[in-house]
């Protein structure tokens, strides 16, 4: 296992780290529901989830990662793996990858020139790239179930992975970075188009709301766009039952 894996096992799997996440998503699912962790990098969301009794499908593009996510749940009836990308068609699309920093592989052009010389971002180097496949929230919806909770974390594609959604689930989470504020008011869009969900935010890996109370789409644009850059990034959650986002 590299140095950038094994950062990335230390920081998400940290000591008070898996008590944290548990509190959190216990807001959104409960024991036999359905979580999807779309992006789910190392997998400690996967891991939350199964902690509180919901099965998971874990979908992880990167091989690495992917291997990683094998070993770590492969033997659990409970957790369906995909090694595919998640887009608004079915299709393929290339992966840009960051050999020292997996967190942030992208199949969004528009996501590396939006970091490329951006405070914060100057020091990161997508030095590889594959093509893979690309599923829709639909078809992987068809083929595991609804999910109860779905949390999207693709490093600026999650518009486009949204636009490959046509129904709503109960709850759900995206990740926005302020580097590409656009994208995550499109993504913003998206959600509300599907039906009449309420919304807050956390920000950077806090697990607690930023907001006192749920918030219209509009409400929630207005606080995005209000966000100073050094604020960086965070993710927006939405619920059909605005008593989960307390």
């Amino acid at each position: 296992m590299n140095g950038a894996l094994r950062h990335s096992l230390r920081t998400y799997y940290a000591p008070g780290r898996a008590q944290a996440l548990d509190a959190f998503h216990a807001r959104f699912l409960a024991p036999g529901e359905l979580g999807f962790d779309v992006g789910a990098h190392v997998g400690d969301r996967t891991a939350s989830f199964r902690r509180l009794g919901a099965r998971a499908l874990a979908v992880e593009p990167q091989p690495r990662l992917a291997r990683l996510l094998r070993l770590l749940f492969g033997r659990d009836p409970g957790v369906a793996l995909a090694q595919t990308l998640v887009g608004a068609e079915p299709g393929e699309a290339v992966l840009h990858l960051n050999a020292a920093n997996p967190t942030v592989a992208t199949a969004s052009g528009a996501f590396l020139a939006a970091a490329a010389g951006a405070p914060g971002w100057d020091d990161q180097r997508w030095d590889g790239a594959i093509t893979l496949p690309v599923t829709t929230l639909d078809a992987l919806a068809g083929r595991h179930g609804l999910p109860d909770f779905l949390k999207i974390d693709v490093e600026g594609f999650e518009a486009a992975a949204l636009a490959g959604l046509s129904r709503p689930v109960r709850a759900l989470s995206f990740e926005f970075t302020l580097i590409q504020r656009d994208v995550g008011l499109q993504a913003l869009a998206a959600v509300a188009a599907l039906g009449a969900y309420r919304f807050n935010a956390c920000l950077g890996e806090a697990m607690r709301f930023a907001l006192p109370e749920p918030v219209e789409a509009a409400a929630m644009a207005d606080w995005l766009n209000g966000l100073p850059m050094r604020a960086n990034s965070g993710d927006i959650y939405a619920s059909l039952e605005a008593g989960r986002l307390r």
